[in-house]
């Protein structure tokens, strides 16, 4: 009854099945691998961030370059400010309220500039208001703590990386957004002050990238769920052909329906199906 297995029909349906369920199972797994790796990198940074609040702070050079370990951890530099240089970076909300961060490039002993962001402030960088309760930086020789990051991207949350802002506003904190408009090298990385002097808020420091429970994590864990699903439907439509084409040797077996008719009714059946897309397209 079930020699219809044996047709090249049947040989054809049946390695699909064979090699797609697999591929899907492999394919679901894998994803899901990725979106757990995502929760462990993710409580790592949680814990790493919890113990670089509580570690003593580190000269900047001994924590360069920046990365998943070094990223959030408390980094001291010396210099002082360059008050001709300071810029208001758009568009960055914190307490989901919107505002600006308020940059100041440090001029370190070493000669680099260490960009510092001193804090956030409410409102549109644009607005005269705004800028007027920007409070100036410190003079002389200081000593700035704050939490290590790395360069933004276009990647980053709330980066301006097309351009066209007016004169002393920045897109995207970054060496490379920075070197056409400070005349010295800078540091890439940047600090974001532990302090803030009023009435500037402190802006806490962002995960690392590629460590947090962004929308890139909940992507693996929905491609996870797209594959078993594949899987599942491959099984499903092979088992529901089986079980046709079964029920139809089983008429032809019984003398129910003769063998020629059921043939007739596939082939109609699939010139039917055949026309039909033709007729779509």
């Amino acid at each position: 009854m079930y020699r219809f297995l044996l047709t090249p029909r049947w040989w054809g349906i049946n390695v699909f099945a064979v090699l797609a369920i697999p591929f899907c199972v492999f394919m679901g797994s894998w994803q899901l691998g990725r979106f757990e790796d995502r929760v462990d990198t993710h409580h790592q940074q949680e814990d790493r961030s919890a113990e670089a609040k509580a570690a003593t702070p580190t000269p900047l050079d001994g924590l360069l370059p920046v990365d998943k370990v070094t990223s959030g951890r408390q980094a001291t530099a010396t210099g002082r400010y360059d008050t001709a240089h300071q810029l208001l970076v758009p568009d960055r909300t914190l307490d989901e309220k919107r505002g600006f961060y308020v940059l100041t490039l440090l001029r370190t002993d070493g000669g680099k500039a260490l960009p510092v962001v001193r804090g956030w402030l409410p409102g549109d960088a644009d607005a005269r208001e705004a800028r007027a309760k920007v409070p100036a930086p410190p003079s002389g020789e200081v000593t700035v703590t704050g939490a290590l990051q790395a360069s933004e991207n276009q990647g980053t949350d709330g980066v301006h990386a097309g351009g066209g802002l007016p004169q002393g506003q920045l897109g995207m904190i970054s060496a490379a957004s920075l070197v056409n408009i400070v005349p010295y090298e800078v540091y890439d990385a940047w600090v974001t002050v532990t302090d803030a002097q009023a009435p500037l808020r402190a802006v806490p420091p962002a995960a690392a990238e590629g460590s947090g429970l962004d929308l890139k994590a909940f992507q693996n864990l929905g491609y996870t769920g797209e594959w078993f699903v594949f899987a599942g439907f491959v099984l499903f439509m092979w088992f529901r052909l089986f079980r046709r084409e079964a029920e139809a040797a089983r008429d032809v077996a019984l003398g129910l329906v003769p063998e020629e008719e059921t043939d007739g009714a596939r082939g109609r059946e699939e010139a039917g199906t055949a026309d039909r897309s033709v007729s779509k397209s």
